[in-house]
């Protein structure tokens, strides 16, 4: 019994000494970040101050030159832009109408608001016309701001008016340049964060040129430059590019706060411009949470940055007139369960025992931490039932399949390209140019090496702050364990949602160029392979250099004719039968209009008429109207027709006929079907329906009782039939 006793104890000490063992060394760590010892300063002989002079002008010629490199990259992307965006359109050389109509898929919107603000009097006026907007949807008074997030125009017009451009520049060229200049930025800090993890310009020029090469897939803005995303992205790219230096910093630097300030500032300003950026934080915001958890990254610098967080989500709601959606958010629900998660974290002491207790520590916190998360996002949703979050709800369930529905505007956000499962052509397109191979070999040996470091991490070894080359651990720098994830939680989404590809495809070009540049990744690579043959070092710098250049090369030599072509072909994208429509409506008196919401987006900004709904996805009310503007194309009775279209003030609805007399292959996306589907007429993915009246749009055409008592036609060519809604209804048979 005496030797089991002494064994025991024996073993207490053992683990007892071990624990200390590794709070001196987490100790230790944290003093390294914390700016190193206090006792004393130690001489610094001449001979060394010289040679830290030089390195220091090194340097600073290195950052000189890679910063004027990234400024140029963003000024040639944005006149690339602004000359394809001219030829394509033949901008230059039409008409304001032609010009506004080119606006497509109803972006031209924001256009409208814009226009409108340098039409008032002053800039205050015009602001507090749009927070009290009832001449844009029939029969309600919106605040357009808060409901269109209309900041873009508003600080474009702003500016517009304060920097004197009323008699140098047009007002469309001036919106169109805010826009190219801001996608100027975001390719420049896309350079900037390449060369930040890599340590060389030349992964800042191979992530732009992958970038551009594989733009119809990493830019919205060639289809629409109002669009939101294009005005919020590359803020959001800044934000990435102030994170991975955030990280990469030592700690309590001035390098570090400038860093941290440009980081706050931009999630300011995403949140602000675009609606669906709160969601792509929480995204970012899962990452750090579990890298924190993992031990990855210091845990003060991931409470600093859930900090800007919480401070850009205050002023954007203080700024967004107390949006209810910004409450609902779930970056805002993480926000919170992330309080109770990190209390217990210190309590439970996650850092100390053996392997199998700290595994089984690390999966309580993560439960605890989602845990929190879904029980607050469940009471700000019954505290605020207006928000639209059970509707979201409804439709991710949808969308994974969990429930399935026949609500028409449910399945009809889920036809939209943005919310559809992307093709195989885009990683198709991705192979072709090379990015997509060398990711996945990227992505693998960063994989592996965070594994292998979160393995150290739970087997009570720190992680050294001090990495060198020869160590040949990559995955252990924060802000490449960082990368890592967001861009596999990114690559997910992008399976999922087609839209997220617009913030995946760019991120994969920076990561990717950092990868093939960057000598620790091939260190990484060489250790793993054991290499005795040659220098391990020496063959990592080699390839560092040769690798980038022949991929360089190759992308030069086979896509460069290509782009350049693009900017000599004359395109006409010219719609005589949309001009020849807009023309008739604004010879008409001001009346209310239904149609298409697209359609009525480009009415909207080329008429300035009263529109029943707007080409708006996000709320609830619009797209309802939307539904009953649809019924047009359904198998429903003049009647019934009439009184939804009456219920909106409608004076004239428009039927296309892309849309009535559509056959595409492809089912159970058409309007049609899923008109029949919501009507309880036919299910989802089958084009036979059964109803008493026939297709509303088709029937109509006939011109015959009963709906010509409802209905007359007023307008019509090979695109567009015009009706006025009766007032009063005159029975003809």
């Amino acid at each position: 019994m005496a030797e089991i006793r002494c064994r025991k104890s024996a073993a207490l000490e053992g683990e007892a000494a071990e624990e200390s063992r590794s709070e001196a060394a987490e100790e230790e760590e944290e003093r390294r970040e914390s700016g190193g010892d206090e006792d004393g300063q130690e001489r610094v002989p001449p001979s060394t101050q010289k040679s830290a002079a030089a390195s220091l002008l090194q340097s600073g010629l290195r950052m000189m030159f890679g910063a004027m490199a990234a400024v140029a990259c963003g000024m040639l992307y944005a006149g690339y832009l602004s000359g394809f965006h001219d030829r394509k359109f033949w901008f230059s050389s039409r008409q304001d109408l032609e010009r506004e109509a080119s606006f497509p898929g109803g972006s031209g919107l924001y256009y409208h608001y814009y226009k409108r603000l340098l039409a008032a009097p002053s800039f205050s006026s015009g602001f507090y016309q749009l927070t009290a907007d009832n001449g844009t949807v029939s029969g309600r008074t919106i605040n357009a701001v808060e409901r269109l997030f209309l900041y873009p125009e508003l600080i474009t017009s702003f500016l517009y008016r304060v920097t004197g451009s009323q008699n140098r520049v047009e007002p469309v060229s001036f919106y169109l340049g805010s826009v190219f200049g801001l996608q100027a930025v975001c390719v420049s800090a896309l350079f900037v964060c390449s060369w930040a993890l890599s340590g060389t310009c030349v992964a800042g020029m191979l992530a732009v040129s992958w970038f551009v090469i594989n733009r119809q897939d990493a830019s919205r803005v060639e289809q629409g430059v109002p669009l939101r995303e294009n005005w919020a992205l590359p803020f959001f790219s800044c934000q990435v590019a102030a994170l991975t230096g955030f990280l990469s910093r030592s700690t309590g630097s001035a390098s570090e706060m400038f860093c941290y300030l440009i980081l706050s500032a931009c999630s300011f300003n995403f949140l602000l411009l675009w609606e669906l950026g709160h969601y792509f934080l929480f995204v970012q915001g899962v990452c750090l949470v579990l890298l924190d958890s993992l031990g990855l990254v210091p845990p003060r610098k991931t409470a600093d940055v859930y900090r800007a967080y919480l401070g850009s989500l205050v002023l954007v709601y203080l700024a967004q007139f107390q949006n209810a959606s910004l409450l609902c958010s779930p970056l805002l629900s993480l926000l919170i369960g992330l309080v109770p998660a990190r209390y217990f974290q210190r309590k439970m002491k996650m850092k100390m025992g053996r392997l199998g207790a700290r595994v089984m520590k690390l999966l309580l916190h993560i439960q605890l931490v989602f845990s929190s998360v879904f029980t607050c996002s469940f009471l700000m949703k019954k505290l605020l039932p207006a928000s639209g979050a059970d509707f979201t709800l409804q439709l991710l369930e949808a969308k994974l399949g969990l429930n399935s529905t026949a609500d028409f505007v449910t399945n009809f956000l889920l036809c939209q390209e943005a919310l559809r499962a992307p093709g195989q052509d885009l990683f198709l397109r991705l192979t072709q140019t090379s990015l997509l191979p060398f990711y996945v070999l990227v992505l693998t040996v960063c994989l592996l090496s965070a594994l292998q470091a979160v393995f150290r991490r739970l087997s009570g070894q720190p992680i050294s702050s001090s990495l060198r080359l020869e160590d040949g651990r990559i995955g252990e720098q924060p802000a490449v364990a960082y990368h890592l994830l967001h861009t596999l939680l990114l690559g997910v989404l992008t399976l999922l949602f087609d839209g997220v590809k617009y913030l995946w495809t760019p991120y994969v070009c920076m990561f990717t160029a950092f990868g093939v540049c960057s000598p620790d990744l091939w260190m990484t690579l060489f250790k793993w392979l054991r290499l005795k043959s040659v220098h391990p070092v020496v063959l990592s710098l080699i390839l560092s250099t040769a690798v980038p250049t022949i991929i360089g090369f190759s992308l030069w030599r086979e896509f460069y004719p290509r782009v350049l072509a693009e900017l000599a072909d004359l395109q006409e994208i010219y719609d005589p039968d949309l001009m020849e429509l807009i023309a008739w409506i604004r010879s008409q008196a001001p009346a209310v209009f239904a149609g298409s919401p697209v359609l009525l987006g480009t009415i909207k900004l080329c008429s300035g008429s009263v529109v029943t709904s707007l080409p708006v996805y996000s709320d609830l009310d619009l797209l309802r109207r939307t539904e009953d503007t649809f019924q047009v194309y359904a198998r429903m009775s003049a009647e019934d027709v009439y009184k939804r279209l009456v219920a909106h003030g409608t004076a004239y609805v428009i039927v296309e006929e892309s849309i009535c007399s559509d056959v595409q292959l492809r089912t159970g996306c058409r309007v049609k079907d899923l008109l029949d589907a919501a009507n309880g007429q036919a299910a989802r993915f089958q084009t036979d329906s059964f109803s008493k009246h026939g297709r509303f749009c088709q029937e109509v055409k006939m011109n015959y009782s009963p709906y010509t008592n409802y209905f007359t036609r007023v307008f019509w060519n090979r695109s567009y039939h015009v009706y006025r809604v009766n007032p009063v209804i005159s029975f003809q048979y």
